[in-house]
């Protein structure tokens, strides 16, 4: 695991433990995060407190929690973490010392007394620290991590932040967020199914703060077009692990008002937005050149650049109308799966990736018709307009030339199509050698 480098990150590291206890265990659970400002000796301290009610705290998880360069936070944090820890069959609570700053492993824990539970059944873990840090920043930070992992719809599973300002603004307030109002059925939904929801909740939310005139309402719903997919694999190489599943979600939608606020910030690029084991993650290399290798084409989509920046990958498009958007999101874990021996198939990420984009392109397809549709599609459109306009004038005039006839002298109906007006469609250009853009590629 990559030691960490700034304290936001120590922070988005320590909710990610709480995330992975509280899924593992089987009942509801609370994530909460509690920051508190005041002043020590005429400097700004934060009071960072991130606990959970999942299942107990295993120490080897800190084992490789380890700061880049003590140095960095040398004026900022003294490597300190108190935890407190119980399981549910626990008879105490145990509190230990980590200090991340020591070399050996030996030397960063130190165990405290303990507290007996005195017959209470409960489980949950609690990690403390305090940090000489701009506020602003770590409520941005955090609330933001927090944001990016709702959209995942874990069903069991509800974040709390909690702010105090002592000294400050001398006032508490918390913040409560659940899973999106608009999952349905949150336990019985597929993970790609609360991902869709999520995802949709998070797109609105997001261009809602950037243009106040959108609204949550169905109306904005109306513009969102979704197309999810998701592939599984098991493995049979004993150095990879079994059930890799990848699911995807890519959304077009589009603005009324090209002039707003929300129009002009999204543009013509995509930030594709990646998913580890349920925690957000950077984008591998392979996952990139996947993005790269996909027929956007087949879709009516001319993919220009797809750039890495610190690990997020961004995808620009020349061919967006300028009221249009995509916003695509990936997620790759691990699936308890039992498949036949005769079944077992070894695949890449990079490979489900590639084929989860194109299930959820080939199900947008789909489910809205007349989006997508490759340059070849569009042009046989186009023509085939223009001979059901031809043929309309034709009737017309045939129409209006008898009917000004006297009916004795009324002679047989000309030919509709003696006209060259058909002749002057060329489509010789869809007759070319080479690749054919209507056939899809397997990928």
């Amino acid at each position: 695991m990559d030691a960490v480098r700034t304290i936001p990150d120590l922070c988005r590291r320590l909710i990610s433990f709480a995330l992975r206890r509280c899924r593992a265990s089987d009942d509801l659970c609370r994530v909460s995060v509690a920051l508190a400002a005041s002043q020590l000796a005429g400097s700004p301290v934060v009071r960072i407190s991130i606990s959970d009610t999942g299942a107990a705290c295993c120490l080897e998880e800190f084992r490789d929690l380890r700061v880049a360069d003590p140095r960095i936070f040398a004026e900022k944090w003294d490597g300190t973490l108190a935890v407190r820890t119980t399981g549910a069959s626990d008879e105490e609570v145990h509190y230990y010392n980590l200090n991340l700053k020591e070399g050996g492993t030996d030397n960063m824990l130190t165990r405290l007394p303990s507290i007996a539970k005195n017959g209470m059944r409960f489980s949950g873990t609690e990690v403390c620290l305090s940090v000489s840090e701009k506020f602003e920043v770590l409520l941005g930070e955090i609330k933001q991590f927090i944001e990016k992992v709702l959209i995942l719809n874990i069903p069991n599973i509800a974040f709390e932040l909690v702010v105090q300002h002592e000294n400050v603004y001398k006032s508490c307030c918390g913040d409560t967020f659940l899973p999106s109002e608009s999952m349905p059925s949150p336990f019985s939904a597929s993970n790609v199914e609360r991902l869709k929801y999520g995802f949709e909740d998070y797109i609105l939310k997001r261009r809602n703060n950037l243009d106040n005139n959108l609204g949550l309402s169905s109306n904005a719903m109306e513009h969102l077009r979704t197309g999810m997919g998701s592939i599984c694999s098991s493995k049979i190489s004993e150095r990879q692990n079994p059930g890799l599943t990848v699911d995807a979600v890519i959304i077009i939608s589009e603005f009324s008002d090209q002039t707003s606020p929300c129009s002009m910030e999204c543009g013509h690029q995509t930030q594709v937005l990646y998913f580890k084991d349920f925690l957000p993650s950077t984008i591998s290399k392979s996952s990139l050149i996947a993005l790269k290798s996909i027929d956007w084409k087949s879709y009516g989509l001319t993919l220009g650049n797809v750039m890495d920046q610190g690990g997020g990958a961004y995808l620009e498009w020349e061919n967006l109308p300028p009221h249009a958007h995509i916003d695509v999101i990936f997620h790759c874990y691990q699936a308890e799966v039992n498949f036949p021996p005769s079944k077992l198939k070894v695949l890449s990420e990079r490979s489900l990736l590639k084929k989860a984009a194109k299930l959820a392109l080939d199900d947008m397809k789909e489910k809205h018709s007349g989006i997508l549709l490759s340059d070849r599609a569009l042009k046989m459109g186009v023509g085939a307009d223009i001979v059901e306009e031809c043929v309309l004038d034709k009737i017309d005039a045939v129409i209006v030339l008898n009917d000004r006839k006297p009916e004795r002298c009324k002679e047989p109906v000309p030919f509709l199509f003696e006209d060259d007006c058909l002749q002057e469609m060329d489509f010789e250009d869809e007759c070319e050698e080479g690749e054919d853009s209507y056939d899809f590629l397997d990928i």
